[in-house]
């Protein structure tokens, strides 16, 4: 019999008890959910509609968490996953659903979660679907815990429901083929020089022009419409180049409607919304707290021969000190970290008082969040637009549209 962990709660299942049940629908975080008994029950990689068998090894106070056992009656649109680690790595968590039904449920989620969370009901509209949906990363950082006794254990990504065992990864099937090309022989040499590490590691592996870029700090050349970037390989730059024209492109046709003459990129990293976008305004104004990614903003915009846009270092304190735009001809763009806006920044956005503002996120939860803020301070929602940069996987780009009320 399985010893159960020493937390375990043993109500209302027993430790590794297996269960049949029905599954209704899927969480923002890919697991399918069901109830048994009106008691919320999650198992990761099941579908709606599957009946299916799962082994419990969580119960909390309001849900249980189990493995899937066995599907009992599959989906019509469950498919074969192509990943051979598939459902034992963490790093996808939809190969089994045809791609189409993945597009569907994005965006039925990111409609759920802005009416639960905000009670606002602006128009979602469908998921834009990435022109590859695998072999389109271009960085990975696999990792590894520190060498046993000289030698190597596992070389990959978090196994799926741990916060610690590492899967073995010998190829990534959303990762672009240079990687895949190039991914052996790093492993190689990783194996070979175990004795050296004295703790765990995480490793870079960037498509570049040239090939693979494993050094933090190499420059990076990254190619969008007819815009070429440069950046450190370790700093952030989006990771599907394959949508980038469509996703800036739509940021551009959003932030220059009603008139906007200006634009302010709040957080402007290397210069990828400010310079694509800058063909669609007579000034535009990048800022960004790192001042060595504004450094690399302006080179890119005096090797791309973009003249009428400048870019500053500003503390997060005073992000908009040294905007001289009117703001009623201001659009700004805001693409912060996972974790959102702050009230300071937000404050100081909403005392400017831009026109327009297109807010862009890797997580439409802390976004929307954010939404019920700038709907508080006079802005509404014209629309929502999930853009799916992450095929296979969990997450999105959500970019919502915002206007200041008259």
């Amino acid at each position: 019999m399985d010893t159960p962990p020493r937390k375990f709660v043993p109500v209302p299942f027993a430790y590794h008890q297996e269960v049949e049940l029905t599954i209704d629908n899927l969480t923002n975080q890919g697991e399918g959910v069901g109830r048994i008994d009106n008691w919320v029950v999650f198992v990761p990689f099941t579908l709606p509609g599957e009946r299916v068998k799962a082994r419990i090894y969580r119960n909390e106070k309001n849900c249980s968490h189990a493995d899937l056992v066995e599907i009992l009656e599959p989906s019509p649109h469950r498919i074969e996953p192509v990943c051979p680690v598939y459902g034992y790595c963490g790093g996808c968590q939809y190969q089994h659903l045809e791609y189409e039904r993945q597009l569907a449920f994005k965006t039925a989620q990111v409609a759920d979660l802005l009416r639960l969370q905000t009670g606002l009901e602006p128009q979602v509209k469908p998921a834009i679907a990435s022109p590859q949906t695998f072999g389109y990363r271009s960085k990975i950082t696999p990792h590894f815990h520190k060498p046993k006794e000289a030698k190597m254990g596992s070389i990959g990504f978090l196994r799926a429901g741990s916060r610690t065992e590492v899967c073995d990864v010998k190829q990534c099937p959303i990762a672009m083929e240079p990687i895949n090309a190039a991914l052996p022989a790093l492993r190689k040499a990783v194996q070979q020089a175990a004795a050296q590490y004295k703790r765990g590691a995480t490793l870079l592996m960037r498509v570049s022009e040239g090939g693979v870029i494993t050094n933090n700090n190499a420059v990076c050349t990254e190619h969008v419409g007819e815009l070429t970037f440069n950046f450190l390989a370790g700093d952030f730059f989006q990771n599907n180049p394959y949508i980038l024209p469509l996703f800036t492109g739509y940021v551009a046709e959003k932030a220059c409607r009603d008139g906007m003459r200006y634009l302010v990129d709040a957080y402007c990293g290397s210069g990828l919304f400010a310079l694509t976008l800058a063909p669609h305004f007579e000034r535009v104004l990048g800022v960004e707290v790192s001042e060595t990614s504004a450094d690399w903003a302006r080179a890119n915009a005096r090797s791309n021969g973009i003249t009428h846009a400048s870019f500053l270092a500003a503390s997060a304190e005073a992000i908009f000190a040294e905007v001289d735009f009117p703001a009623a001809e201001t659009a700004v763009v805001i693409d912060p970290p996972r974790k959102g806006c702050d009230k300071v920044f937000l404050d100081q956005l909403f005392a400017f008082g831009p026109a327009r503002v297109v807010y862009v996120s890797c997580n439409p939860a802390t976004q929307i969040r954010d939404l019920a803020e700038f709907d508080k301070a006079g802005y509404e929602v014209e629309e929502v637009q999930p853009f799916d940069l992450f095929p296979q996987t969990k997450h999105l780009e959500c970019v919502a549209v915002l206007r200041k009320k008259p």
